[in-house]
This record gives C-alpha cells, structure tokens and sequence, in this order.
C-alpha cells in the first residue's frame, strides 16, 4: 500500500496548492453533466446525500437546495476549505464538510439516499475500493451518480491520454474506459440505468495551468500532444494555431455520465 499512500500524498499536494483555480475553474463550475446529475437523482427534500471527492462543491452546491443534508468529502484540507468558504458565500447552510478518503469511507452501511461522485476518480489508486465504499454507504434502492473523464476503448489512444494528463497533473492516475467501471459497478453490486457520454472542449492555457507548476512543465504538455500520434490529434479534437508558432489552442475530452443503483432489499 506503499503505492496508494504515495499517490495520496501527490493528490492532497496538488490539490492543495491548486484549491482555489478548482473553484473557479469553469469546467468544474457549469456543464451540463449537472443538470443531467439532478435530473438522474431526481432528489427528494428528506434525502441524506454524499459527494465524494467534492472538489470545489459544484455537484454539492447543486444538490444541496433539494435535500435535506449533504455531507461533502475530499481527501485535501485545503480543497474542502475553499469549497466550504464558496458554498456558504452562497448560502448553502445543509451542507457538511469532512475530510474522507474516497476508499475508505468514515460513514455506516446504508446511510445515505444518494450519492454523487463527479470529475474525481482518475486521481483515485483503487477504483475498485472506491467503487465498493460508494455501493456500502448507500441505502438499498439508492442512487448514485457518478461521472468521470474517459479514456478511449482503443490501448493505445487511451495510453496516450493518460500520459499526456500524468505529465499536465502529478497527481492524475489513470482515466478508466467505460467498459472498466462498468465491469467494477457490476462487481459491486450496482446497475446502470442510465448513461450518456459526453465531449468536453478545453481552452489549452487554461487547463494547462490550472496544474502545471511552471511554464515548462506547460511546454513540455503542449509539445507531448502535438507531437503524438495522428490518430491521437483526430480522437481528441487538437486545436492549433495557424502558422510557425502552432501553439496548441484546445483539445476535447470524453466523460461518461451513468446512473447506478443499488437493489432494493427483497
């Protein structure tokens, strides 16, 4: 466990430090996987609600209005704190902070309505564990919530993927393909009921800098994508300028979005 522990440790680091560009950040603020999130949950004013790896509390702070509590975790001090001074500038006054590691929940079996987990788990060692500690807390008959970045089904443009968002982020591990958290959900006891993919264009300064710790770590990225494969550019929708400087402008990337649910009791 050596492994997860250090992976861990990079996780609150960078997140730490990069606490505030997460609540700000535009990606993370709107989208229409929200909507699709409360749609999906379609939450009732006496749920207990959990989300896992809040982030900045965007998926919190749009539930929080239809529930009774929401209980909002991350594994950074820092993050939940900026997330909490967000929130409650907002008037959010249901919502509960705790610092929690996604696979390894502090909470009993079966104690919440629903949970959400958003944009979060390709920083996770174990989605596995993470996937397991989502399906115990919930209620039987729950419903979670859950989306994340995806790698591509093909090996090799999802190895590109990942490679170009490790070098972005020292704390990403790996984006999953649907088929993967598909096969982990199942194992957990969870169906879907819903899902949909969606494709998200990324400004490239933007979403460079919002974890690269220097301009040349920002290079290094920009000339990694332009440099890969064709196949890589195309899939990803790689956006250049015209001309000699060719600075890489944006890209897009697949998220899936799926509604699970844990079996009621017979």
């Amino acid at each position: 466990m050596d492994r997860d522990r250090s992976v861990k440790a990079r996780v609150q680091e960078q997140f730490g430090k990069h606490a505030e560009k997460y609540v700000a950040s535009e990606g993370h603020a709107q989208g229409d996987d929200l909507e699709v999130m409360l749609q999906w949950l379609d939450p009732r004013p006496e749920w207990q609600a959990l989300d896992i790896a809040t982030g900045g509390g965007h998926a919190a702070g749009k539930l929080s209005p239809h529930v009774r509590h929401i209980v909002a975790t991350d594994l950074t001090r820092p993050m939940l704190a900026a997330a909490a001074a967000h929130l409650a500038g907002r008037g959010y006054d249901n919502i509960l902070y705790t610092v929690a590691d996604a696979e390894q929940l502090p909470f009993l079996d079966a104690a919440f309505d629903a949970v959400t987990c958003r944009i979060a788990a390709h920083h996770f060692p174990n989605p596995a564990l993470f996937m397991q500690e989502a399906a115990r807390v919930l209620k039987p008959g729950g419903r979670f919530v859950f989306i994340d970045n995806v790698a591509p089904e093909d090996d090799a443009l999802a190895a590109f993927m990942n490679r170009f968002e490790g070098l972005r982020d020292p704390s990403h591990v790996r984006c999953l393909p649907v088929r993967e958290w598909k096969v982990l959900a199942e194992a957990s006891g969870l169906r879907v009921v819903h899902e949909q993919m969606g494709r998200k264009r990324h400004a490239f300064p933007s979403w460079v800098r919002r974890t690269a710790d220097t301009e040349e770590q920002a290079r290094q990225v920009e000339q990694f994508i332009l440099g890969g494969p064709a196949s890589g550019r195309e899939y990803f929708s790689v956006q250049a300028d015209e001309g000699t400087d060719g600075a890489l402008q944006s890209l897009q990337i697949d998220d899936w979005r799926v509604l699970l649910e844990k079996p009621a009791q017979p």
